[in-house]
């Protein structure tokens, strides 16, 4: 297998091994109280108390939450700074109303040519990647609002609102762009599986005298534990499917400069309108 596929799609593997390895610890057990040689042993183990179980049930529980709490709140931070990087674009487009042509044109071109390049970084954002066009234009923004021109033709409070917006955008970006990078924590799902093994190991304790009884209950909590922790799992990078952050909302704000400045961005409305397409 390529290393780098794996590397890339890590979490998808560990979703695939959660319920292989439920289901066939589910078994396993199974075969050790019925058709094992140590299965007298094992049911000389009656009398464990049924409270017990929910000392370790909780621990699991618990664990599975935490792991789950991080995973959605990555996928949140990630949603939220693609929109505070499209305010921050559509920011930009406002306040440059105060400039004259043809700085007015410029700015809003730049504008568009940082927001295209950012709308057409999401295939890399998926592959744990990032693309080299975006910052060359969100310097080249930067600069071209730091110009003298710039300067001398705004208020100063206009002026350095759209320079600290560009450093929102940048910001932004960089918030996006590690949590693209975000990989499984193989220690943290590692315990949640031990305390997993544990439950199962606890059920099958307390109902070790009744086989079909500790079967049903194995069974009950393998359907519980094991889609639930790939649910989770296969959601550990906020930029692949199936719930993937898109890129609608940056494109949408560069799209909508189409109306204000007819003359310099229809080249962009293909490509722009392609990538809303995509991103929905």
């Amino acid at each position: 297998m390529n290393p780098e596929l794996l590397q890339t799609y890590d979490h998808y593997l560990y979703a695939l091994v959660a319920v292989v390895g439920t289901g066939l610890g589910v078994a396993g057990l199974q075969w050790l109280l019925c058709r094992s040689r140590w299965a007298a042993w094992a049911r000389s183990l009656a009398g464990v108390a049924p409270p017990f179980i929910n000392i370790i049930g909780v621990l699991f529980g618990l664990t599975l939450a935490f792991l789950a709490n991080d995973t959605w709140s990555a996928h949140d931070r990630a949603t939220n700074a693609v929109f505070r990087e499209a305010d921050a674009l559509r920011s930009l487009v406002t306040l440059s109303a105060s400039l004259p042509e043809p700085l007015q044109g410029r700015v809003r071109a730049a504008v568009a040519s940082y927001g295209q390049a950012s709308a057409a970084e999401w295939p890399l954002l998926a592959r744990r990647q990032s693309g080299a066009q975006v910052p060359e234009r969100a310097d080249a923004l930067l600069r071209l609002l730091a110009s003298r021109d710039i300067a001398n033709a705004l208020p100063d409070t206009v002026h350095a609102q759209m320079l600290r917006k560009v450093s929102d955008i940048q910001g932004e970006r960089d918030q996006r762009i590690g949590l693209s990078q975000t990989h499984v924590n193989p220690l943290k799902w590692l315990g949640m599986a031990f305390l997993g093994w544990v439950t199962l190991l606890s059920l099958a304790v307390v109902h070790v005298d009744n086989a079909r009884a500790a079967l049903v209950a194995m069974v009950l909590f393998a359907l519980a534990a094991a889609p639930t922790a790939a649910i989770v799992l296969i959601q550990g990078n906020p930029f692949q499917p199936p719930a993937s952050v898109s890129p609608a909302p940056i494109a949408a704000a560069v799209h909508g400069l189409q109306s204000a400045a007819p003359v310099w961005l229809p080249a962009l409305e293909k490509p722009l309108a392609q990538k809303v397409k995509k991103g929905s």
